[in-house]
């Protein structure tokens, strides 16, 4: 496996004010720092359109409320081939119910997930539990911060244990000092100094604290209790300084105005450290457990502070066994008694100081870098190894549905005495479109199928003139087969485009081979010989694998046509080189996206490799094959075509909208092709499972055929089927139940099926 070099982070950013964001920062400036080898980048979420002034290491600006800023954030993100992503985890930074709009980006990477969960919900509303289970599933692992988040994720959401690591909070490296040189540079020379810090907010507990003051005063006249810290930015937005001014009069009703000092400031690092340096006692009067993390609690701890606190999650483990003082929730007389104690008792405090400093070594961030980078490592091996293990596993099995009768209707009826119509509305043919060699070459394909013993031929008529079609097509000035034409019989173009030409010679083969007619065989045989000279110029993978699937019924029939011979080995040859130059073991296939007919690819060579007698085609067929049947299996199973919306996408997981019905046939029929080619009969149930998309083992449970009609809709969108019926997916399905059919007639020659209207 290569080095971990390339490492995208995704959260809030400074200068955003707010924890997340300066864990964020923190977090990946000390990545970055870890190795000069390592590169970093963050996904920056933007509050409520706003913007900032990000610095360089921000690559990506996300708009918490627009989705298609997420599906752009996982785009950007698969394009820099990032090999790991590490995603902060708060429910109110992200757009949607419950934070969901973050599962449009993670459903889309295709690289390792790394979630720290910043919190961890003990009772969480039916969205919030959605949400995190979601966000659990698709991480490869989860980190948190405390031992109380690992036992909530086991026990409330169900994640194994062995996918949770607990990494502390990270801190700055700041030696033990004393407070007073800090004391005199910030004007509290002299002074007992109580300090809390960060956003203010109303669960903060600030007001028991400032009640505790009078309590405090009477021990310690010359306490000075200092308040850090800006309002939260949502509060500001949504109520203004109400909440400030509230605490303002507070301080006035105790009669404490010159003990209790407000620093309405979001300051720097630098700034911080020197604030809490030249505190005596830290307080954090939090007013509710379920504070998983405290980076003010963190770094307070970090810099060997005597520290008194509510019990949050947080602070039960990190203050643990005297360091630091726990009182209960609410407890103003408590908190004044324990504070009041330790800035009277320096022996204790320098202790409880000590203690703070020498336990939190193992918390700076350097350190907690390297904890991350072993966990991003492990990420790593793990997705690999899942990668590894659904390529040799059968998915689980799927209740057997009846094999449907073969019924071609529908197909007859989306032809006119030119040729089959390309599109239709609904189930009615759309002439508006016209037709293509595309479709009508398929079309000619299924009529060859329907010659195969125990179906039902087409009308000879029909079958005639699909072949009049591509005759039609065929133009000898360039060489080359023309695709679309309108409706008006005249074609839109001289020629069409390599991949038609490759599916004209495909149906030329096969008819060559297979037709009826003894005529129009010897016509199939002569065309394909004037046309498949041409591929050997092609450039598409798709055309070579096209054609070489015409090539294997060809030959069949010229078994002393050299060029023939010649040009298969070259394309087979082609195929075989592009999946060695471009797979890998995250990425087996032959390009560096994937599109539509993908498994024609894995096909062509598994059939060349066959016939030819070349154990290195079927080697390659099968390898591109198993990673593809992998990449195209839901969690629960069943078959997930690669959807259109993501053709084309570099090195990407496939999107899974919108299904169509072409790469299901072309997955049924390589699949077949490597159950004949390696006896293994998971092959078969991966042909099976891709035909049962059809019937509605499918994401959406949508049935995409009328078996009485042989109808089949255009695909499967997010929300429903498409309701339109064309010509392509017509075919598509007709060939795919052709398949079905002749491997069950092998597979099981005794058992007789249902031939369906025709």
């Amino acid at each position: 496996m290569t080095q971990l070099r390339r490492l995208a982070f995704i959260g809030n950013a400074l200068p955003r004010r707010c924890g997340i964001a300066t864990f964020t920062t923190d977090l990946q400036q000390a990545v970055d720092a870890s190795s000069p080898d390592i590169e970093t980048c963050v996904v920056a979420m933007n509050d409520h359109g706003r913007s900032y002034d990000y610095p360089a290491a921000v690559g990506f600006e996300v708009d918490d409320t627009n989705i298609d800023d997420y599906i752009r954030a996982a785009a950007f993100l698969n394009a820099g081939h990032f090999q790991a992503v590490s995603l902060q985890h708060e429910f109110g930074i992200f757009g949607g119910e419950a934070g969901s709009h973050i599962m449009a980006l993670l459903s889309r990477l295709v690289m390792p997930i790394v979630t720290t969960l910043h919190t961890v919900v003990a009772k969480p509303t039916p969205a919030q539990r959605d949400v995190l289970e979601q966000i659990a599933a698709v991480s490869t692992r989860l980190v948190v911060m405390s031992e109380k988040g690992r036992e909530l994720l086991c026990s409330v959401y169900q994640v194994p244990p062995g996918k949770i690591d607990v990494i502390a909070h990270g801190i700055p490296d700041f030696p033990f000092s004393e407070p007073d040189i800090a004391k005199a540079e910030l004007g509290f020379s002299g002074r007992p100094v109580i300090l809390t810090f960060g956003l203010l907010s109303p669960n903060k507990g600030i007001e028991v604290m400032i009640d505790a003051m009078p309590a405090i005063l009477a021990s310690v006249p010359d306490a000075v209790y200092v308040v850090l810290g800006a309002t939260h930015p949502n509060l500001v937005r949504d109520q203004g300084e109400t909440y400030r001014d509230s605490l303002i009069s507070r301080v006035h009703a105790a009669g404490v105005d010159n003990h209790v000092v407000f620093l309405d400031q979001f300051v720097d690092q630098s700034t911080l450290l020197r604030f809490i340096s030249m505190c005596d006692v830290y307080a954090t009067p939090y007013l509710s457990e379920a504070q998983m993390t405290s980076g003010t609690l963190s770094y307070s701890f970090g810099l060997g502070k005597a520290v008194v606190s509510t019990p949050y999650w947080h602070a039960q483990d990190l203050l643990a066994d005297g360091r630091g003082v726990l009182v209960p929730f609410g407890d103003a007389v408590a908190m004044g008694r324990e504070v009041a104690g330790l800035l009277l008792d320096d022996d204790r405090r320098l202790a409880m100081r000590q203690r703070a400093h020498a336990g939190s070594r193992s918390m700076t961030w350097a350190s907690t870098a390297l904890n991350y980078l072993a966990t991003f490592e492990q990420a790593r091996r793990t997705r690999r190894l899942k990668v590894v293990t659904e390529l040799n596993q059968p998915p689980p099995p799927r209740e057997s549905r009846p094999i449907p009768g073969m019924a071609s209707m529908h197909l007859v009826s989306m032809c006119d005495d030119t040729g089959l119509f390309q599109h239709a509305v609904h189930s009615v043919p759309d002439r508006v479109h016209g037709y293509c060699v595309d479709d009508n070459a398929r079309a000619l394909l299924v009529a060859c199928g329907l010659n195969a013993p125990g179906e039902e031929s087409l009308p000879d008529a029909l079958t005639a003139r699909f072949a009049s079609f591509i005759q039609h097509a065929w133009n000898p000035r360039t060489g080359r087969f023309r695709n679309f034409m309108g409706f008006n019989r005249v074609w839109l173009e001289e020629q069409g485009s390599e991949d038609s030409h490759g599916r004209a010679l495909w149906a030329l083969g096969e008819c060559s081979r297979s037709d009826s007619s003894g005529s129009r065989r010897r016509w199939a045989a002569a065309l394909f010989a004037e046309a498949f000279a041409a591929t050997e110029g092609f450039s598409s993978p798709r055309a070579w694998a096209f054609t070489l699937l015409g090539l294997d019924a060809y030959c069949h029939v010229a078994p002393g046509n050299a060029r023939a011979a010649q040009t298969r080995r070259l394309l087979a040859d082609r195929l075989a080189a592009l999946l060695s130059a471009v797979g890998h073991a995250d990425w087996m296939w032959f390009e560096t996206g994937l599109s539509y007919d993908n498994a024609r690819l894995s096909q062509a060579l598994l059939v060349t490799g066959a016939a030819l007698g070349v154990p290195s085609f079927i080697d390659a067929g099968l390898r591109s094959l198993r990673w593809l049947m992998a990449v195209q299996t839901s969690p629960a199973g069943m078959f997930r075509p690669v959807g259109s919306e993501g053709f084309g996408d570099q090195l990407m997981r496939p999107r899974p909208f919108d299904q169509q019905p072409l790469e299901a046939t072309a997955t049924i029929a390589a699949c077949l092709a490597a159950w004949r080619a390696d006896g293994d009969p998971r092959w078969k149930t991966d042909g099976d499972r891709a035909f049962a998309w059809f019937l509605g083992d499918n994401d959406l449970g949508a049935p995409l055929v009328d078996p009485d009609t042989g109808s089949c809709r255009d695909g499967l969108h997010r929300d429903r089927a498409n309701e339109n019926r064309g010509g392509e997916s017509a075919v598509s399905y007709l060939l795919g139940l052709l398949e079905i059919r002749q491997t069950e007639r092998i597979n099981q020659p005794h058992v007789k099926l249902a031939p369906g209207p025709l």
